[in-house]
């Protein structure tokens, strides 16, 4: 008996301790906050699938009209909701250096590939790998990237012109994953696949497993992370499925010896990240033989540690991840939009026609720069569907940020606290853009866009670490639609929702019942 009740007094405290007692975090501190559930905080509708998560982030953004920051919790994790523009300009990037990080989803030990990639990792180690990665994405480096995903838009449309069909059904996350997937095999990996030829690539299937979220077993990884993350730890649950792992792991280490022993140099990401290996091994062997020499007192500052086959993987792997299914979503509710929306269609399409006589039928990576009209219509899309609908920082230091109203004093931000972001609560808020469940794309035309404030809109995130592929995605959007809308109309069918909702049972922004459409040609 004494034992049960020594067990049920532990279970009490424990409770107590983890579930209920960090809910107070905020209140205890002055600041407003709503009426979090044990252990599931805030998410505790999105735990039990009766809430997808943008409606979560949009619901606790309105909790409190007028509040520059708002107290939420992530399961039982404090997180300070930041809403007042001015504040986000001070935590993304006039006070950079006491945010630095992201809050961990994954410990290393537990899935290094997913830890140690470029948005993962945290201090130094980010400050060393950002360089490294940042010319895959420079000007001249999209210029070349241009053409290869140009052949990839042109595979994409050459299928579905094969089929001779007036109006082609097709489900458009599924048709633009295969696009992603053939874009980041050529321009990462260097390998050519067909993924509408070929459905059923190694390559493309890997990808799909790895962004499947809509799986129990996927979902319960994921809110496990946050829930238990010491036990997860321990266990060393990994995020991905080994064979997924494995496959890209074998990949690149492939890739690599294939390179190395035929002398294949390819301007792509696979490419630097070699190239920043060797310089790492040549840097340490020129720092061990100096200590040797007794040339140096103590140990010098490396260049940047050298980086093993693992850490190329992870950077490929995050690439990939990002790209495969960010870029693909994105498309999915741009092309929603257009067949919603036929006269802003039909206007894209002249600006695609008029865009083509003027390059005399060779679209160039210069003139689909220049299309005002196709960068309005992307800028909506990402106004109205933002991929990342919420993005964090971690306090790395102590922080106060100092009353501005009569209602507020200073807030000490502990070292360790996570500071959230609600993108997609400021792109839906009525007193930031009218109207906002219109698709207008008028809001970014060359008048109103230089209104527009740069904290208030953030589909790539701001500061240091915002997305290293912002330019990549947005070209990736921009080339497949000039040669989709070149060729087809994206036309609703029966089997088509309009307006659509937002499914409750994946992580991940997605409609219920997909985004089945119809691609209608265009007889030239």
């Amino acid at each position: 008996m004494l034992e049960w009740l020594l067990l049920a007094l532990v279970v009490i405290i424990f409770c107590y301790v983890y579930g209920a007692k960090p809910l107070n975090y905020w209140r205890s501190r002055g600041v407003k906050q709503g009426n979090p559930k044990w252990f599931a905080g805030d998410n505790w509708k999105a735990l039990f699938r009766m809430e997808n998560f943008t409606d979560m982030v949009i619901r606790l953004y309105n909790e409190s009209p007028g509040a520059r920051y708002y107290g939420s919790y992530q399961f039982s994790t404090p997180t300070l909701l930041i809403k007042d523009p001015e504040l986000i300009k001070l935590i993304t990037v006039k006070d950079f250096d006491h945010f630095l990080d992201h809050r961990t989803f994954v410990p290393e030990n537990a899935d290094p590939l997913l830890a140690k990639n470029l948005f993962a990792l945290k201090g130094e180690k980010w400050r060393d790998m950002r360089p490294i990665l940042s010319p895959s994405f420079t000007s001249s480096k999209m210029k070349a990237i241009f053409i290869l995903m140009s052949d990839c838009a042109k595979d994409f449309c050459d299928f579905f012109l094969k089929k001779n069909k007036d109006i082609v059904e097709v489900e458009l996350k599924d048709i633009f994953t295969r696009y992603t997937n053939d874009v980041i095999a050529t321009t990462a990996f260097g390998i050519k696949v067909n993924s509408l030829e070929n459905p059923e690539n190694e390559f493309y299937m890997m990808g799909k497993s790895a962004t499947d979220f809509s799986s129990w077993r996927k979902s319960l990884k994921f809110f496990g992370y946050f829930l238990f993350p010491k036990l997860f730890e321990f266990f060393k649950v990994k995020f991905f499925d080994s064979n997924v792992s494995s496959f890209f792991y074998e990949l690149v280490e492939n890739t690599i010896r294939t390179r190395q022993e035929k002398g294949i140099v390819r301007p792509d990401m696979i490419h630097l990240l070699m190239e920043a290996q060797k310089m790492g091994s040549q840097r340490k062997e020129e720092e061990k033989e100096a200590m040797d020499k007794n040339m140096l007192n103590e140990k010098p500052p490396s260049y940047s540690k050298e980086l093993t086959t693992l850490d190329i993987t992870a950077q490929a792997l995050i690439f990939f991840f990002a790209g495969f299914d960010s870029v693909a979503t994105a498309m999915s509710f741009m092309g929603y939009e257009l067949a919603a929306n036929p006269d802003i269609q039909k206007r894209l399409r002249k600006e695609i026609v008029d865009a083509l006589k003027e390059s005399d039928g060779n679209v160039t990576y210069d003139i689909l720069h220049k299309m005002k009209y196709m960068d309005m219509v992307v800028s909506e899309t990402l106004r109205k569907w933002p991929n990342a609908v919420l993005t964090d920082r971690v306090c790395t230091k102590p922080y106060t940020i100092e009353a501005a109203t009569p209602e507020e004093k200073p807030l000490l931000i502990e070292k360790g606290v996570v500071i959230a972001i609600p993108v997609v609560g400021i792109h839906r808020d009525p007193n930031v853009y009218p109207d906002p469940e219109r698709f207008d794309p008028e809001r970014f035309n060359e008048e109103n866009k230089s209104c527009i404030d740069p904290y208030k809109y953030l589909p790539f995130g701001l500061g240091p670490r915002n997305c290293i592929g912002n330019r990549f995605a947005l070209m990736e959007m921009k080339v497949i639609s000039f040669y989709m809308l070149l060729n087809f109309e994206i036309v609703p069918i029966s089997k088509s929702r309009i307006p659509l909702k937002l499914s409750k049972k994946q992580i991940n922004m997605a409609p219920e019942g997909g985004f089945w459409f119809g691609l209608k040609r265009i007889q030239q």
